[in-house]
């Protein structure tokens, strides 16, 4: 007899995963069944939290969505927060729980890991929350989960299999189908093509949704001659190219770049305020012309444009090339490269005067970047995370993403660069996290040793949460709280069987990345 549990894990093979992270207990014990005679790989975490925001990272770097197991009310409600993020920052996540025996639900007995109301408290974080409670609910389930993913805007979806039903004989599965992402309206690429094609000083603004699209985005900026400005999660795109402008929209700098444009075309951008307005100053103003795509209908109304483009950012940008590709552009067409390099240089001076230590903070991020080429850096709510998503130019799509923006979980990256690790074997990761947001994740070590996950942490060490103190300092309140004793980072190191090497510049942290070549590593940069 095949039960529930194993059934389920027989459609996760279906639709490609390959990984689980997940801690089991009582509750999801006849969820394991099925796994260990499968070719799913199991993963265990030391928190809860840290099997979400590892499925997180490994979703980001693989493409792939990343899966959890957790039990019934604790177990859920510690991943949690990292559900929220991954809902913030649009990444496909599948959290399979336990819940209590169908007939006990919302009856407030007390049974052990008991809630009120899980799924309804799902339904507030997460895109859905679907209760399995026969064995034909099963496959829809799971199916219209991985739909999800591939036709709209992707993030966590849950699902919920009470303990009386997991064990369950299934029913005979269906084959399944990959459905695909609806194609653009011809009419609405029709006008967009000929508001861009009329636009002389043009300017796009790129968010994540299109970090996979990279090469359709290169051709049309090349074909419109115009600055590509790049949110934090679009970081990696058109590397060095002379139309990049890798920048927070948040600087006067890029924002005088964006006024200065007749028109602007939007790609997979919700004009969040952490990319946008993230001194909260009210200063960005959404250009006058705007042209959208996006793959969300409820993200494109939020906002008002000119024309508005529903699907996927590569298949837009390519159904627009091939409108456009036949169209002269206008006279007198400024030059977009010139225009996006006095964005750059004016960007990267503005760091200077915002804060004397930016400067020296991106100097350790591209020092990482040029030690590694093509390595991912995953980072936490950290100084040099935030230096780099003001300015940065990554040399990977989609190889920088943190927890810096949208939802802004501290402890998110130590776990999600162990997500990522594992996603890419051999590909170099780095988490980039500091001594007060490593503690939030600290024993996730022990699954990185344990998965031979290849990430070198790099613990930016300024004894404290130093931004926050600096924020007090700035308007005037007396700082309380913001010193919390960083652990001898040597001694946790050794402690877990990581090398080890303490720096306090970029020329000796770009040293200790190249001679880390047992993994994981951790580096202390010791901030003076």
């Amino acid at each position: 007899m095949t039960t529930i549990g194993e059934a389920l894990i027989s459609l996760l093979e279906r639709h490609g995963v390959d990984t689980v992270f997940g801690i089991p207990g009582v509750h999801t014990v006849e969820l394991y069944r099925g796994l260990a005679g499968s070719k799913i790989r199991h993963i265990t975490p030391r928190h809860e939290q840290g099997a979400a925001f590892m499925a997180d990272g490994f979703a980001r770097a693989s493409g792939k969505p990343g899966v959890a197991f957790v039990i019934t009310g604790p177990g859920l409600t510690n991943a949690i927060t990292a559900v929220a993020q991954a809902r913030a920052d649009s990444v496909p996540m599948l959290v399979v729980s336990g819940v209590n025996a169908t007939a006990t639900l919302g009856k407030g007995f007390g049974y052990l890991h008991e809630l009120p109301d899980q799924r309804g408290m799902m339904e507030k974080v997460a895109l859905s929350s679907t209760r399995v409670e026969s064995a034909a609910e099963l496959q829809p389930a799971v199916d219209r989960a991985f739909a999800l993913f591939r036709t709209a805007r992707p993030g966590p979806v849950h699902i919920e299999i009470p303990l009386d039903v997991m064990g369950k004989p299934a029913v005979s599965l269906k084959p399944v189908e990959m459905a695909e992402p609806p194609e653009p309206d011809h009419a609405a690429i029709v006008s967009a093509a000929r508001l861009l094609a009329q636009a002389v000083r043009p300017v796009i603004l790129a968010g994540g949704g299109a970090s996979r699209a990279e090469a359709p985005l290169r051709a049309l900026a090349e074909r419109l001659d115009a600055p590509v400005v790049l949110t934090a999660n679009a970081r990696g795109l058109l590397h060095r190219h002379p139309l990049v402008v890798p920048a927070s929209p948040s600087l006067k700098s890029v924002r005088e770049l964006i006024d200065g444009a007749d028109l602007a075309l939007a790609v997979g951008t919700e004009f969040g305020p952490t990319d946008y307005d993230m001194y909260a100053d009210g200063g960005f103003a959404l250009p006058a012309n705007l042209v959208r795509i996006d793959i969300d209908a409820e993200q494109l109304d939020r906002h008002p444009a000119d024309v508005k483009v529903e699907a996927d950012s590569a298949a837009a940008l390519e159904a627009l090339l091939a409108i456009l590709s036949d169209r002269a552009r206008p006279s007198g067409t400024s030059n977009g490269g010139e225009r996006a390099e006095t964005c750059r240089d004016a960007a990267r001076a503005e760091l200077a005067r915002l804060g004397p230590a930016l400067p020296s903070q991106l100097e350790a991020v591209e020092a990482i970047r040029d030690a590694l080429p093509g390595a991912l850096i995953v980072g936490d709510s950290t100084q040099p995370v935030y230096a780099g998503n003001l300015y940065y130019d990554h040399d990977r799509p989609g190889g920088w993403f943190n927890a810096a923006t949208g939802y802004g979980a501290l402890g998110y990256g130590p776990p999600a660069a162990i997500g990522a690790a594992l996603a890419g074997p051999g590909l170099p990761v780095v988490c980039l996290t500091g001594d007060g947001g490593f503690q939030f994740t600290l024993p996730e070590i022990a699954a990185a040793v344990e998965s031979k996950a290849g990430v070198v942490f790099v613990v930016w060490n300024n004894r404290g949460y130093r931004e926050i103190e600096v924020s007090m300092r700035d308007v005037g309140v007396e700082p309380v709280g913001v010193s919390p004793a960083p652990p001898d980072f040597c001694l946790v190191a050794e402690a877990y069987g990581l090398s080890y090497a303490k720096v306090t510049n970029a020329k000796e942290l770009a040293s200790s990345l190249r001679a880390a070549t047992a993994q994981p590593a951790m580096i202390e940069y010791v901030v003076p």
